[in-house]
């Protein structure tokens, strides 16, 4: 199983980064169309569209990786179960908030496609495409901190502030 979430969260990370091969292609195509007296139309959006694939791709390998930015200054200055304690509430609250996020990126995503959702840019995208990277993205996260509170009430979350984990957040 162990394996088989972090093939997922890397795998996410790897859509995430050709997300912003894909975003540079889109910014040096407008570049180039303007220099030649040629407009590319929905190159904007497009690169608008890959830059939120992109962030929400990676927010689980992120996670995982111990980069994202916590406040530990409370942690810090608790030792033992409360500390512990604090951990779990914190991925709970957590847990349940990416849980409602993922839910209703997805709830998002289903209603603009039963409804036949556009942009009102030139290219006319279909919204549900560029918001199933959202989507994705959400539920991977969702998966990701249940991951870290199971580990967690497990005993087993390698993750704390004693180990160097404010060198991350500099």
């Amino acid at each position: 199983m162990r394996r088989a979430l972090d093939a997922l969260y890397d795998g996410a990370a790897w859509l995430a980064a050709l997300c912003m091969i894909g975003l540079l292609a889109m910014v040096l195509l407008a570049i180039v169309s303007r220099q030649l007296d040629w407009h590319v139309s929905g190159t904007d959006a497009y690169a608008g569209y890959l830059m939120a694939g992109a962030g929400f791709l990676a927010l689980a390998h992120t996670l995982k990786k111990g980069e994202h930015i916590r406040v530990t200054l409370l942690l810090s200055a608790v030792k033992g179960r409360a500390r512990r304690g604090l951990e779990v509430w914190a991925l709970a609250a957590a847990t349940l908030l990416a849980l409602l996020w993922a839910y209703y990126a997805c709830r998002l995503s289903w209603q603009s496609h039963l409804f036949s959702d556009i942009s009102t840019g030139n290219d006319a995208t279909p919204l549900w495409i560029p918001q199933l990277g959202m989507a994705a993205g959400s539920v991977i996260l969702a998966v990701a901190f249940i991951d870290e509170l199971v580990l967690e009430l497990r005993g087993r979350r390698t993750t704390s502030a004693d180990d160097g984990e404010m060198l991350h957040n500099e």
